[in-house]
């Protein structure tokens, strides 16, 4: 896929969007940054519903936009699944209704089957004759998804798809659309400002500020590594570890690490690969030895870097995996921290985030 577009807007910085990856079957792209970074225009602009001024937008063999040679492909002949922030809903069609949209090319018995084909995929049964109006948010977002891969499209486009939903929908909504993503093996675009939402989803992260695309690459490279310190503010979470699950009870995950665990949140299988997140403010350094805190976690290991930042100081210590902490001057003096300290760095499991990858 190569995306390359200026769109200008009055009174805000111009989206001047550049990258290119690789596309298959199954690839999953994340445009992930703060609301007005662009994340939308580009997401619109691919499904032919902005037109940049200037640009260039190639999917495998097809040239969707190339405006240096006067070529721009309409919408409907991208072959494109769209769902919209806020679902657009036709009211007055029913969930049939509003899935069988657009599926006009089809003959009557065609287009009931395909309905009904989708119906079961999205678990709809029983709901194909209500309305919008009579639906909550996740249903509401499941015939939204359903119409949109009903004419089996070639590519999917989902802008902040988690966005009007409650905490306890989004999660279990967040873990379907996972599980639908991996059946129908479509290449995907999702458009979200949730950490948690573009680790789960992304293959590939395009991470967004000022109308540009700052970094892109898969979750562990572009949230360990960011490229620049824009880029470190946008991800906000400075340790982002891979894993493999090694136990699992009641909701909490123990995940192996380059040798050691990591006790965190998660309903992970056993054996399944994981990325396992943590906050700098998250985590406690101690005296090794020193059995200072509760917390499940306590990684022995050694300082590597000191960074003062303000009243505080950010500290990596190497324990099988690097970690980062943030302290107060005053513990780091309190704790005597440099660089080759022998240190503890703890915390708490209900603060270590295990997404699944």
């Amino acid at each position: 896929m190569i995306i390359d577009i200026l769109k200008s807007f009055p009174e805000r910085p111009p989206i001047a969007a550049n990258l290119r990856y690789p596309v298959d079957r199954a690839t999953v792209l994340v445009l992930f940054g703060p609301s007005g970074s662009g994340k939308t225009t580009i997401l619109r602009s691919i499904a032919g519903l902005e037109w940049p001024e200037r640009g260039y937008i190639q999917f495998l063999s097809q040239t969707w936009l190339d405006t240096a040679h006067g070529i721009r492909v309409a919408p409907q002949a991208r072959k494109i699944g769209y769902m919209s922030q806020d679902y657009a809903l036709f009211p007055p069609y029913t969930v049939a209704g509003n899935i069988a949209y657009g599926l006009g090319d089809l003959g009557a018995q065609e287009r009931k089957r395909r309905v009904s084909e989708t119906v079961d995929l999205l678990q709809l049964q029983g709901l194909e004759d209500r309305k919008p109006q009579e639906l909550s948010g996740g249903q509401q977002q499941r015939v939204a998804l359903a119409r949109a891969i009903s004419r089996r499209p070639q590519m999917l486009l989902l802008d902040e798809p988690f966005s009007a939903l409650d905490g306890p929908t989004r999660v279990q909504l967040r873990d379907d659309l996972r599980r639908l993503l991996t059946q129908l093996a479509l290449p995907s675009i999702i458009v979200t400002h949730d950490l948690t939402e573009a680790l789960t989803f992304g293959d590939l992260i395009a991470v967004m500020g000022t109308g540009r695309v700052l970094q892109i690459g898969p979750p562990q490279e572009v949230f360990s590594r960011p490229n620049n310190a824009e880029v470190a503010q946008v991800v906000g979470v400075e340790t982002v570890i891979q894993g493999s699950v090694i136990e699992q009870a009641d909701g909490l995950a123990t995940v192996r690490v380059n040798g050691a665990t990591v006790k965190g949140l998660g309903a992970n299988p056993v054996g399944s690969p994981v990325l396992v997140c943590i906050r700098a403010e998250d985590v406690v350094l101690g005296q090794t030895g020193s059995g200072m805190t509760s917390a499940r976690n306590h990684l022995a290991g050694k300082v590597t870097d000191v960074v003062p930042q303000g009243v505080m100081v950010r500290v990596t210590v190497d324990c099988g995996f690097s970690i980062v902490a943030l302290v107060t001057r005053g513990a780091m003096d309190d704790l005597g921290l440099h660089v080759g300290s022998p240190v503890t760095a703890a915390m708490k499991a209900g603060v270590v985030s295990v997404i699944p990858r």
